[in-house]
């Protein structure tokens, strides 16, 4: 059994979803479990409705067009989502009477893009002859604890999504991402590509032998296409690898999702939805090194860079847990971190209460903030063992004059991350790219100019 995840990009239009049709009759024979996101917009114009109620100004009708758009064009019966629709307007009349949008009704409302993609979605496939059902995923076990917004699985879904599954038959069952509930009985939402995880924790439960990511995209590329036209696609990575680009910006996978497939060392295949026969990348608990010691290139912006510089408490009991409380306190995330004798140097991507953090660490350090930071990093198994692979980074960028403010190496030493400015950033990726895939000295095994260590 297979589970397949089909983003808002793949559900896009009645052309996109007829292929996306055709890819799940591709693969019956694995026994698929479907997974979709909202289709394209939905979720947005959701969002901006449930902020409309709030002011009492408020209209579904670009909500209905999106969804009457997709109906239509699949020569489905608008009846399939009508009693959706109607709870969508009794829930937003309720917010404007009581002029308030809290974390529970925020999830409530975007909920429904999910609830109508999954039913659109199965009726197109029965209408193509493929016995299809549309879930909640809540209705097959999914329950969370009540952190809205970015709730937390509970350990027991996973028996209750593998007893549900049990019992669907032949059926191909079309589920909700993004969505689940919580105990009391309210719908929740687990965060940035919360679709994606819905797929990995269903995956694990059932225990899959495959999570299929299908995108736009060829697979995780070796960049940012948007940045660097030459970037190819991966044929495969490690988890570990593939977790460290996605933490350092990389766009299709998210490190949260990949959590319990990587628990029960079940494989992730990134696909691309229009190129089906593409093989796209797989991501494993541990793939075979190549001769190649750098991946991929991730990178991050609009980042901001805090030093803290204390020549009297830096080295002094508690100075560190002092620091770390007051971020913690002030709900202010961390993304890297390098400390000298007398100074720590942060990077983060929050941006509310920085100002008043910065009031509170002032009263016993000095500190400065700069704006607009990008992280780069470069990330491959093949790093820790290269006698010179930093020494290629920073001689890359000194040529094309690009100034590096901080260095962070992890402890699994498959990552060299630093921090440029956003203007140098796009230079930096694009440097790099070209020193560790593009040269000639690259043509004929991937980084072989750096001298390795075995």
């Amino acid at each position: 059994m297979i589970v397949m995840k089909f983003g808002g990009s793949s559900l896009a239009s009645p052309a996109t979803i007829k292929n996306v049709a055709e890819v799940i009759r591709a693969n019956l024979q694995k026994r698929p479990l479907v997974v979709v996101s909202a289709h394209c917009g939905a979720t947005d114009l959701l969002f901006e409705l449930a902020r409309g109620a709030v002011l009492g100004k408020y209209s579904t009708d670009d909500f209905l067009a999106l969804h009457r758009k997709l109906i239509y064009g699949l020569e489905l019966d608008e009846e399939l989502i009508r009693d959706d629709v109607i709870e969508l307007e009794e829930l937003l009349k309720g917010i404007s009477y009581v002029k308030e949008l809290t974390p529970r009704s925020l999830d409530y409302v975007v909920s429904f893009g999910e609830k109508i993609s999954s039913k659109i979605v199965a009726a197109h496939l029965i209408k193509c002859g493929l016995p299809a059902t549309a879930y909640n995923a809540y209705d097959l076990g999914l329950m969370t604890d009540d952190a809205f917004a970015q709730a937390t699985p509970l350990p027991e879904s996973d028996k209750a999504i593998a007893e549900a599954v049990a019992g669907l038959g032949e059926t191909v069952a079309v589920v909700t991402g993004y969505i689940a509930m919580s105990l009391d009985g309210d719908v929740t939402t687990l965060g940035r590509n919360g679709s994606d995880y819905t797929a990995s924790i269903f995956a694990a439960a059932i225990g899959a032998d495959e999570v299929q990511l299908w995108t736009d995209v060829d697979g995780v590329m070796t960049a940012d296409p948007r940045v660097v036209e030459q970037a190819r696609p991966l044929t495969e990575l490690s988890f570990s690898e593939a977790s460290e680009l996605a933490y350092y910006g990389a766009q299709i996978i998210h490190p949260n999702t990949m959590i319990p497939a990587v628990k029960k060392k079940i494989p992730i295949r990134v696909l691309n939805t229009y190129k089906p026969s593409s093989p796209g990348t797989i991501v494993l608990s541990e793939c075979e090194r190549d001769c190649g010691v750098v991946k991929a290139i991730a990178h991050k912006k609009h980042l901001t860079l805090i030093d803290v510089v204390s020549t009297r408490m830096l080295l002094q009991h508690g100075f560190m847990a002092h620091l770390f409380e007051t971020f913690n306190r002030y709900r202010i995330v961390i993304d890297m971190i390098a400390t000298s004798e007398v100074s720590v140097s942060l990077t983060t991507d929050t941006i509310k209460n920085i100002p008043a953090a910065v009031r509170e660490l002032s009263q016993f350090a000095d500190v400065t903030v700069t704006e607009n930071m990008s992280i780069i990093s470069i990330v491959g198994e093949g790093i820790s063992k290269s006698h010179n692979a930093a020494a290629g980074v920073f001689t890359a960028l000194a040529d094309e004059g690009v100034n590096v403010r901080m260095i962070s190496q992890g402890a699994t030493r498959i990552n060299l991350a630093f921090l440029v400015s956003d203007e140098d950033a796009e230079t930096a990726v694009k440097t790099l790219h070209r020193k560790f895939f593009e040269e000639e000295t690259d043509k004929s095994c991937l980084n072989s100019f750096l001298t390795e260590t075995h």
